[in-house]
C-alpha cells in the first residue's frame, strides 16, 4: 500500500511547507504513470533508421561534464542555503516517488518560465527564474514532480540529445542532405518528448496530489501571471474546443504548428491531465495498488505494444477532431470517401452540396455521426 507522510517528517527536515498529509509510493515503476503514447513514441523513435547509430555515438561525444560545470558556474544551485523552499520541495518529490538519490538541481537566470531534466550518465533538473516567480508553492511542488517523474522514467537522456541535435541542425545546415537526416530525428525526438511530458505531468500530480495546482500551474504557463482573471473550467474548456472545431484544413494545420515544439499545447496538457486524475488507474495508484521497479525485468514488451495500439485506438474513435472522424469512417468503410474528404475542406459537417446527394448508411443516419 502507498504511505501516508506528513510534510515535518525528519527524513529530510522540511518547514514552510503546507502543513497536510501525502501518500508515498515505495518502489513505484515509472509504468504506473506513463502515458501509453510516451511508450509507443519511444518505441517507434527507436526503429527510426540510423537512430541508434546517433544516440551511441553521441552517448560517448556529449560533453556531459561540460555541461554540469556550466551550470555549477552560471547558476544557482539548490541546496538547504540556496532556494531552501526549492530543495525542500525536490527531497520531498524524490521521497514520494521513491528516488534514491536526489538529482542537482539548479536556478537558472531566464525571464521565459520553463524547467527541464537533462544528463546521460546522471540527471540534472534546471528551472528557470521566471519560472520560480510565476507559480507559488503548491504549483512549483507539482513542477518539482514532473520533473522528478522525468528523472525516474530515463527520459532525461533523450532530452539531452535532442537539445545537442536541434543546435547541431542548425549548425550544420549548409551541408547538403546532412541536414535532413538529422531533423528526421530531430521531429521524431520532439514527437516523443511531447508525449513524455504528458506522463510527467502525471508524475507531477502523484507529488503534488492536487489537481487544481497542477490545472493553475498550467494556465499561468498559457497566461501569466493573471490567475484572478482566468477560469479552470473555461480553460479546459478551450481543449475541447481545440480538438472538435474547425474542418480538416484545421486538423492538418494543428500537426503543422505543434510540429515545431517541444511540448505540448498547455490546454491539451490541462484536459490530459484531468482525465487521468478522474480515472481508475490513479484512484488504484493512490489506493497504493500500482507496478514496482522490481517488476520491471518482467515486464512483456508485447503487453506494452498491445496496451499502447488499445489506447490509440481509443483515442481516434472517441476524438472530436475531424481528421480522427474520418480515419475512423475510412477504418469502417463508409461509403463516399472522395464527398467526405471535399466537403470537410470546405466545413466537414457542412451540407451537402445540390449536385451531391446525402448517403446514408445501412441504419439510416449519416454517416458523418
Amino acid at each position: 500500500m502507498g504511505e501516508d507522510m506528513s510534510d515535518g517528517h525528519e527524513h529530510n527536515g522540511h518547514e514552510n511547507v503546507p502543513s497536510r498529509q501525502r501518500r508515498r509510493f515505495p518502489g513505484i515503476s515509472s509504468r504506473a504513470y506513463e502515458h501509453p503514447a510516451d511508450r509507443s513514441a519511444l518505441v517507434a523513435l527507436r526503429k527510426l533508421s540510423g537512430f541508434d547509430t546517433v544516440f551511441k555515438a553521441l552517448s560517448g561525444l556529449l560533453p556531459e561534464r561540460s555541461l554540469r560545470l556550466l551550470f555549477l558556474s552560471d547558476s544557482v544551485r539548490v541546496s538547504d542555503q540556496q532556494f531552501a523552499h526549492l530543495n525542500d520541495m525536490l527531497r520531498d518529490a524524490c521521497y514520494i516517488l521513491d528516488l534514491e538519490k536526489v538529482p542537482p538541481m539548479y536556478v537558472n537566470q531566464d525571464p521565459v518560465p520553463n524547467a527541464m531534466c537533462i544528463g546521460l550518465d546522471e540527471p540534472i533538473i534546471v528551472v528557470t527564474t521566471g519560472l520560480v516567480e510565476l507559480l507559488d508553492e503548491e504549483e512549483m511542488r507539482a513542477v518539482v514532480g514532473h520533473e522528478v517523474g522525468h528523472a525516474l522514467s530515463g527520459h532525461s537522456v533523450y532530452r539531452t540529445i535532442l537539445l545537442f541535435l536541434t543546435s547541431l541542425a542548425v549548425r550544420v545546415a549548409w551541408i547538403p542532405l546532412g541536414n535532413l537526416a538529422i531533423m528526421a530525428i530531430v521531429t521524431a525526438l520532439r514527437e516523443w518528448f511531447r508525449k513524455s511530458e504528458l506522463s510527467a505531468d502525471r508524475a507531477g500530480l502523484l507529488v503534488g496530489q492536487d489537481l487544481q495546482s497542477s490545472m493553475r500551474g498550467l494556465m499561468k504557463l498559457a497566461g501569466g501571471h493573471h490567475l484572478h482573471q482566468m477560469n479552470v473550467d473555461a480553460f479546459l474548456k478551450q481543449a475541447e474546443e481545440y480538438e472538435a472545431g474547425g474542418d480538416l484544413r484545421d486538423s492538418v494545420l494543428k500537426i503543422l504548428n505543434v510540429l515545431p515544439r517541444s511540448h505540448p499545447f498547455t490546454t491539451v496538457r490541462a484536459a490530459e491531465l484531468k482525465k487521468w486524475a478522474e480515472s481508475r488507474d490513479h484512484q488504484r495508484i493512490m489506493d497504493g495498488h500500482y507496478p514496482r521497479r522490481s517488476e520491471d525485468k518482467d515486464t512483456s514488451v508485447t503487453d506494452s505494444f498491445r496496451e499502447s495500439a488499445s489506447h490509440y485506438a481509443n483515442h481516434v474513435k472517441s476524438s472530436k477532431d475531424p481528421l480522427m472522424k474520418l480515419v475512423t469512417d475510412i477504418a469502417g468503410g463508409a461509403g463516399d470517401l472522395g464527398g467526405r474528404v471535399r466537403r470537410g475542406f470546405g466545413g466537414f459537417t457542412s451540407t451537402p452540396p445540390k449536385d451531391e446527394p446525402r448517403r446514408d448508411d445501412q441504419d439510416g443516419q449519416d454517416s458523418g455521426n
